[in-house]
């Protein structure tokens, strides 16, 4: 390293001379020899320290590092549906911002900066937390690639990732109510789905990733889910198993006996080909048959996600640990409890009832001759009753199944 005086007919500068990692020569000029000297002696520290970001990368922008790192880090090791995510970040709140700036003049102050615009603009604090999560992983990886000495975005405090909302899962009434009116129209694909969510508690992807080796006497084994119309592994990227209850194994049972006995390694739900569904397939199976039938069942908003807290909130009522229900929705506890705390509450001192009785409870509703599940009014046909047969008979309101042991004084009506 050597500080060196330059003579240029606009008058004297000063150039700062050193090696970067791999050997090779660098220099920058700057225009005052304290200037110099302040750069000189930086850098003489942060070889002594370990640090070479200064030597190396003293000209990189944040996006043109953003670049390095999505090449060499994120496209090889994230799944597809986590880069989008990370590159809607990036586009959209990040580079249009912090872009420009050069890596090593990154200050806290700069990032502070970031997230209260973000704020301003009305950027919800889910997204405010993940952008500011994503950009110090990018940070971090600066520091470890010795393109930075430290990382400015450690400390910045991000915004409470606790629930701003409950969850309000759907009862065993409605959710056969669903099922009914797939069955009823010929989906017996659909509605042996329904069951899957709501009485296994599985994530969509995971349910028509499940094959029927997975399967067992007792437990669903969970360890692949689809995206994008590929299998890959679960989200927690470890595989769980389920308790199989007796109502969904009788659905498996009937299940597979309609689809011909198809070989083990063979998809519970393929699509017609017998792949994965692809993204537009999920996206309409959402959009049209699951919507058509929560509608005739009187939840028009609900999603098949709601179905997965249905699972729950069986295991909560038959008096299921916070614990237990980690390990069974594949989770950690502390997600659990922050998720289903009310519920917990809620049921807290009540009378425990089996996950078991509540489905048949209200799976009798729906198969007895006044409303047959495979022909509504068929076994009265001088029937006038113009009442929507798929509707759950007994309107729930709250959180839970409308029994005794479940029901609570919240509305969502």
């Amino acid at each position: 390293m050597s500080v060196e005086k330059v003579k240029r007919a606009s008058g004297t500068v000063w150039r700062v001379r050193w090696r970067d990692p791999q050997g090779r020569p660098r220099s920058k000029v700057v225009g005052k020899k304290a200037d110099a000297a302040a750069m000189d002696t930086e850098l003489k520290r942060s070889k002594r320290l370990g640090g070479t970001a200064l030597a190396a990368n003293s000209r990189e922008t944040l996006a043109e590092f953003a670049q390095l790192w999505w090449r060499r880090h994120a496209a090889p090791n994230l799944e597809r549906n986590t880069l989008n995510g990370y590159a809607s970040m990036l586009d959209i709140h990040v580079i249009p911002r912090l872009g420009d700036v050069r890596l090593q003049a990154l200050s806290p102050e700069m990032i502070g900066d970031l997230r209260a615009e973000m704020a301003a603009a009305g950027v919800g604090n889910p997204t405010i937390r993940k952008t500011l999560t994503l950009l110090q992983s990018i940070l971090e990886h600066a520091v470890a690639w010795r393109h930075l000495d430290s990382n400015p975005a450690r400390g910045i405090r991000k915004p409470s990732q606790r629930r701003t909302s409950v969850v309000r899962p759907l009862p065993p009434e409605t959710v056969e109510a669903i099922r009914a009116y797939l069955l009823a129209n010929g989906h017996h694909l659909d509605a042996t789905l329904v069951s899957v969510l709501a009485y296994a508690g599985l994530r969509p992807g995971e349910a028509i990733g499940l094959r029927w080796h997975d399967v067992g006497e007792r437990t669903l084994l969970v360890e692949r889910s689809v995206a994008f119309g590929q299998l890959k592994s679960t989200k927690t990227r470890k595989p769980r198993t389920v308790r199989l209850l007796p109502p969904l194994a009788e659905d498996l049972v009937a299940w597979h006996e309609a689809t011909s006995r198809p070989a083990p390694t063979d998809l519970l739900f393929p699509a017609p080909d017998g792949s994965p569904w692809n993204a537009d397939r999920a996206r309409n199976w959402r959009k049209r048959t699951f919507a058509e039938a929560a509608e005739a069942a009187g939840v028009p908003k609900a999603r098949p996600y709601d179905l997965r807290h249905s699972f729950v909130s069986l295991l909560i009522a038959q008096s299921a640990s916070v614990v237990e229900v980690a390990s069974q929705a594949g989770h950690a506890p502390t997600m659990a409890l922050d998720t289903y705390a009310h519920l917990f509450d809620e049921l807290s001192g009540r009378e425990h009832v089996s996950a078991e009785d509540l489905i048949r409870a209200a799976r009798d509703q729906f198969t007895s001759p006044q409303v047959s599940v495979l022909c509504p009014r068929c076994d009265d046909p001088s029937s006038t009753n113009t009442e929507n047969p798929w509707k759950s008979p007994k309107p729930t309101p709250g959180l839970e199944p409308g029994t005794p042991s479940l029901r609570v004084k919240c509305s969502t009506s």
